[in-house]
């Protein structure tokens, strides 16, 4: 039998199999409250084991593109609510997954009185659309204090507790892609001399403590991490160090006991490749499950699932494209490509329009 298919478990967790739809931004969360048109999203694509969720903010300030969702308002856990009512009846588990934008972010985006937040007064280089008037260059944001950063923490722990009240099964912290977690952790983005910056265990700091917060908000068996080693996406350049600090995170987050860590891969898209070395690091020395992603096909999600490379597999674009993504991988029937020119635009197109077998 294969492998993929076949039911496993997270945690606590039973899992109807090895497959994971990886967290996607879909920008259709008008307002930042889920609504209906994400709970059909989501309910046509729960035959996956497990949905990570789009990145949603744990506070305003963590907001930083158009229509993204957070879960810092009643009206947002509500929202949620019909999302997980939804996928939990066809059979699937599923994380929010809890993404501060940080730097990557345009007040024009943002509500009133939000404020965008970094390390250092380091702003990236490139562009970030806003529906009310087009490309912006991204602002230099303001540097943390150390107030700032115990409540950005707080506010995460408060995002869990509220993910948990809302039905998910856990949430994922994302600690790639180069948003918040990630620039603490990269020396480009964190130039801190305070406790916070410096050496890799300072840099670490932050996400350490984040992972700790919702550990203890919702327990460790509900909570894990993606992380992006030898990722360049939002202006995050390579640096000669990068194999063994992340080899660090992994040891440390060993300690700290997430259920999972999920690293990304994105060069099927372009970016730098991810050496076999790192994901061989990880896999060595974090005891929870791995979560694998980047540009797989069926065949060499079962050829790294028989290889004990991952516990669990996860794509992305197949499952944007194919609401019954584990049917047609299953039978070897002909899949649907994406169409990318609507897959941040608001609207049914190319997001719950997408046709199925049956």
């Amino acid at each position: 039998m294969s492998l993929l298919y076949s039911p496993t478990t997270l945690g606590p967790l039973a899992l109807q199999n090895h497959l994971v739809m990886a967290p996607m931004t879909r920008s259709r969360a008008t307002g930042n409250v889920p609504n209906p048109l994400m709970v059909e999203y989501y309910g046509q694509r729960a035959t996956a084991g497990l949905i990570i969720t789009e990145g949603t903010s744990p506070s305003p300030n963590g907001l930083g593109y158009p229509r993204i969702p957070g879960i810092f308002s009643c009206a947002q856990t509500e929202g949620w609510k019909a999302v997980t009512g939804a996928v939990h009846r066809k059979g699937a588990k599923i994380f929010l997954q809890l993404m501060h934008c940080g730097r990557i972010a345009h007040p024009i985006n943002m509500p009133d009185g939000a404020r965008i937040m970094a390390p250092s007064a380091v702003g990236a280089s490139g562009e970030m659309y806003t529906d009310k008037d087009g490309m912006h260059s991204y602002p230099v944001p303001e540097v943390m204090s150390e107030e700032d950063i115990s409540a950005t923490v707080e506010e995460y722990a408060q995002a869990a507790r509220s993910a948990f009240i809302a039905g998910f099964d856990g949430i994922e912290l994302h600690g790639a892609n180069g948003y918040l977690v990630e620039q603490f952790i990269r020396p480009n983005t964190n130039r801190r001399s305070d406790s916070y910056g410096g050496a890799i265990e300072n840099r670490a700091r932050f996400m350490l403590e984040v992972v700790e917060a919702v550990t203890g908000a919702i327990g460790k068996e509900r909570v894990g991490i993606r992380l992006s080693p030898f990722g360049v996406f939002n202006d995050m350049p390579l640096y000669d160090a990068m194999e063994e600090e992340y080899g660090y995170l992994a040891r440390q987050l060993n300690v700290a006991g997430p259920a999972y860590i999920h690293l990304v891969d994105h060069s099927s898209m372009g970016a730098p490749v991810v050496p076999d070395s790192i994901k061989g690091t990880f896999r060595r020395e974090f005891d929870g499950a791995l979560i694998l992603s980047g540009g797989y096909d069926a065949e060499r999600a079962e050829s790294d699932l028989d290889a004990k490379k991952c516990d669990l597999i996860a794509v992305g674009r197949p499952f944007l494209a194919n609401p019954d993504l584990v049917e047609r991988w299953k039978t070897g029937a002909a899949v649907n490509q994406p169409d990318m020119s609507t897959a941040y635009s608001p609207g049914p197109k190319g997001y719950t329009d997408y046709p199925a077998l049956h």
